[in-house]
């Protein structure tokens, strides 16, 4: 998700989100149409067995708290799973949290405080630091950020488990929670403490590492999108350091993918093409693990490496954009151009508003090449139709948004690239399809 910032949105939506990952943001549904189409694989014992790597995707209007109240709106481009959270080693103490965002720019299970109920928030476990304090986390975006506790839980998502897995609760307002540190609200933008300002019950980031934080937590003065706290029952003030590893004993919040016994090296993105006036409700697959399994194999899509500065490279108009990234959590794309014509009209600035179609051509660079990112762009206010939440080619110019934490010399490829493309994100460290991570391919 990198960083997340409330928008202007489409037509008859009165806000949505950006949703721009800071730089270091239940089962069900068919194989994706580059692998080889099965669904099932074969035991030592000849028999078949179905296979369970997988979960559905939907993009639709959003959890019913978004549409509440003043700031009422529906979701655009928001690609929602299921997920089952559950008291550690309990079967019955469980909940199951609908419209949790995929996000591929970020890292860990987050889940608003006012979705859990209470028995089972009460049974989650609070993670403490060697002071025998409840541990807790700022995690930020562009332009605004997320705070809460950290506690452990059993983690189901289609057929994959994590047991004792850190999330955080974010909203948390229990023992020291209630005030949020000044060293995490004064980094900018707003508090995502509600369901209605995150756009979601909860996010899973899947992304490219194994941790949110990784090294950037092995000191307390890291430069990381994500500070761990020291959090007695007067508050939380003191940062920690927090040690990286993506599986038990855990310290920071994992890559739930990466936590994973198998299936743990990536995820492919299926999502299907949508017309240019949007529809209501999309649904796709994500698959868990690339070249683990006969439905997740890397095939012919051609790979996209991440360069030094871990972004991947694309090229737009002559002009070389090393900070790029194709972000599930970004409702559309982002990039800078002058000469495309913007909207006026209320609510839409920042937004492209071309007097027709335009075929743009950025690329990326591949491990083999160049590797076309074309696509078109349509009118904001024009092209979607008021009942789509699903909506493709729409662009925005991130400099006209007022970014607090811009990141710059960047080109987002956000979900509409992902409509009509199976995109897979592969994890560092890790071999997926027979290439190391962390990449992109499509």
């Amino acid at each position: 998700m990198r960083k997340n910032e409330r928008a202007p949105g489409i037509r008859h939506i009165v806000a949505s989100m950006v949703l721009l990952l800071l730089a270091a943001c239940s089962g069900g549904g068919t194989a994706a149409s580059n692998t080889n189409g099965s669904s099932s694989s074969s035991s030592s014992g000849g028999t078949v067995a179905p296979l369970t790597n997988f979960t559905t995707v939907t993009v639709d209007a959003g959890p019913a708290a978004l549409n509440v109240g003043a700031n009422a709106y529906t979701a655009t481009n928001i690609p929602y799973v299921t997920v089952t959270v559950c008291a550690p080693g309990s079967t019955s103490n469980c909940q199951t949290i609908d419209h949790v965002l995929l996000d591929t720019g970020s890292v860990g299970l987050r889940v608003e405080a006012a979705v859990l109920n209470s028995t089972l928030l009460a049974a989650l476990p609070s993670q403490t630091d060697p002071t025998g304090n409840a541990v807790g986390e700022c995690y930020e975006y562009v332009d605004n950020y997320v705070f809460g506790s950290v506690r452990s839980g059993d983690f189901t998502i289609g057929g994959e488990t994590v047991a004792s897995m850190p999330l955080q609760v974010v909203g948390d307002t229990t023992g020291g929670f209630g005030t949020v540190p000044n060293s995490c609200s004064s980094t900018g933008g707003s508090n995502m403490n509600t369901v209605q300002a995150l756009g979601a019950n909860g996010i899973i980031g899947i992304g490219n590492t194994q941790t949110d934080c990784g090294s950037g937590c092995s000191t307390t003065t890291n430069q990381s999108g994500a500070i761990y706290y020291d959090c007695p029952a007067s508050g939380c003030s003191t940062v920690i350091v927090r040690a990286s590893a993506s599986s038990a004993p855990f310290q920071q919040l994992p890559n739930p993918v990466a936590a994973f016994a198998t299936d743990n090296n990536g995820t492919i993105l299926s999502l299907p093409s949508v017309a240019a006036t949007g529809v209501v409700t999309a649904t796709g697959t994500v698959y868990f693990g690339i070249g683990t399994q006969t439905n997740n194999a890397l095939g012919s899509a051609s790979v996209i490496p991440f360069n030094s500065d871990g972004f991947v490279t694309a090229t737009y108009n002559g002009t070389t954009l090393r900070d790029s990234f194709l972000d599930s959590g970004s409702n559309y794309y982002y990039f800078v151009d002058n000469s495309i014509t913007g909207c006026t009209q209320t609510n839409y600035t920042g937004f492209y508003c071309p007097g027709s179609a335009l075929s743009l051509t950025p690329t990326l660079a591949g491990s083999n090449g160049t590797v076309s990112a074309a696509f078109t762009l349509y009118n904001a206010y024009t092209e979607p139709a008021a009942t789509s939440n699903a909506v493709p080619g729409i662009g925005a110019n991130p400099n006209a948004l007022s970014f607090s934490n811009p990141i710059n010399n960047s080109f987002d490829f956000g979900l509409p690239f992902f409509f009509g493309r199976n995109v897979y994100t592969a994890i560092q460290g890790r071999v997926a399809g027979g290439t190391s991570g962390p990449y992109y391919a499509y």
